[in-house]
């Protein structure tokens, strides 16, 4: 019978992602050790992920940047709304290649700009865009930071003088690899320990780097029990270019009705931005991912 109920559900079900946030900010997170009590789950859109949001305040209200699957289109592609809002959604333009999968969209602020590093893995580099302040779904390259391997979830924060850059390789889930730059747009160099050791559950970046109290944070997907399972906070102890210490600070569950999975988060004005994954069953679900299967190739 389990067999049985197994075989439906691999044909028949799959990942629905979506958008949710918190009135949190990070200092009551790091206090609490959790998930503000009430999460606000955005209206779903009818497609079938919208997931890896990262989050920005402009004005004083959030504007967010996330990754939209459409199995039948095959490949993720980066989208922006302002709120909370999925009908006012717009497709970001100007990643190069444009056929790629694009996920992870990370955003960093830098003397009033606004900066993006989405994931783009088949390309093998890490590339900074610019976002146009006017038209906030374009973005402008400006350089390729790192390349040569399929690197995926690429983040970056400013700590003690310099541009830390963390990030991973599809496929390897045993070793992070960090680069160092004196500016944002500068000659990355690679951590003396690269590529370094780390359990799956401490490996992959789950969202933003961010400071508590002068400490340094690091978000982790834990995909021991399923993917995108829930996130580690993890506290960065040393830091610099030779050494890297880091220590499991405490992990955040997914809840209800998302309670399949919870895989990234972000932060702006008191606000907390996450993602969340549940279960969805249709008839045309084995045709959608035949199609979603031929399309990535």
């Amino acid at each position: 019978m389990n067999a049985t109920v197994n075989l439906f559900n691999k044909i028949f079900t799959a990942d629905k992602w979506n958008i949710g946030f918190v009135y949190q900010t990070p200092e009551e997170l790091i206090s609490s050790k959790k998930l503000g009590a009430a999460i606000n789950w955005l209206q779903e859109d009818t497609v079938d992920y919208a997931a890896d949001p990262f989050v920005v305040s402009v004005n004083n209200a959030p504007r967010i940047y996330y990754e939209e699957l459409d199995f039948w289109k095959g490949k993720g592609e980066i989208m922006m709304i302002d709120g909370f809002d999925f009908k006012n959604k717009k497709k970001v333009q100007g990643i190069k290649p444009d056929a790629i999968h694009l996920s992870y969209p990370y955003l960093i602020e830098e003397n009033g700009c606004l900066y993006c590093i989405p994931e783009t893995s088949e390309a093998k580099e890490i590339t900074l865009y610019q976002v146009d302040q006017e038209h906030p779904n374009q973005l402008t390259k400006i350089k390729v930071l790192v390349s040569g391997k399929a690197f995926v979830d690429s983040s970056i924060i400013y700590h003690e003088n310099k541009y830390w850059l963390f990030t991973s390789v599809s496929g390897d889930h045993d070793h992070l690899y960090i680069y160092h730059s004196k500016t944002l747009d500068g000659q990355y160099t690679g951590h003396y320990q690269n590529p370094i050791p780390a359990e799956k559950e401490f490996c992959r970046a789950a969202g933003s780097l961010f400071k508590v109290d002068k400490l340094l944070y690091r978000p982790t997907q834990n995909p021991i029990n399923r993917y995108g399972g829930s996130i580690i906070i993890n506290e960065i102890e040393t830091l610099n270019e030779k050494e890297y210490k880091t220590a499991n600070k405490f992990e955040l569950l997914p809840d209800k009705p998302y309670s399949k999975g919870l895989h990234n988060i972000s932060f702006a004005n008191n606000i907390i931005v996450i993602d969340g994954k549940r279960k969805v069953l249709s008839l045309m679900m084995p045709l959608k991912k035949i199609v979603r299967n031929f399309k990535k190739r």
